[in-house]
């Protein structure tokens, strides 16, 4: 079944991508994931890895329900992340698309 034009507008305008990236720890994924939970900010899609010592990860999250603008959830996440020493920042999914073009 193909979406609709305006369904697919809508899902990319709610829609954020998270990285983080830091030295590896216990705890990471449970601190973050609880901090977009805390916001009503649902996880779409999470991809994360651990090169030597370095956890990184990107998740893709949707907005539509959040309780805070992504400017809020930013300095949130920002907190979080320095709290146990990793780097998390969170764009707009169209901002992102736009800076990772070819």
């Amino acid at each position: 079944m193909l979406q609709k034009n305006s369904d697919i507008m809508k899902s990319s305008q709610n829609r954020a991508i998270i990285t983080v990236v830091g030295t590896d720890q216990v705890g990471i994924i449970a601190r973050v994931s609880m901090a977009l939970s805390n916001q009503n900010v649902n996880i779409l899609d999470i991809s994360q890895t651990i090169l030597q010592d370095f956890f990184t990860m990107i998740m893709i999250v949707d907005l539509e329900n959040a309780k805070i603008s992504l400017q809020e959830l930013q300095v949130i996440l920002k907190e979080n992340g320095e709290a146990i020493g990793v780097q998390i920042n969170a764009q707009h999914e169209d901002i992102f698309k736009f800076m990772h073009r070819i």
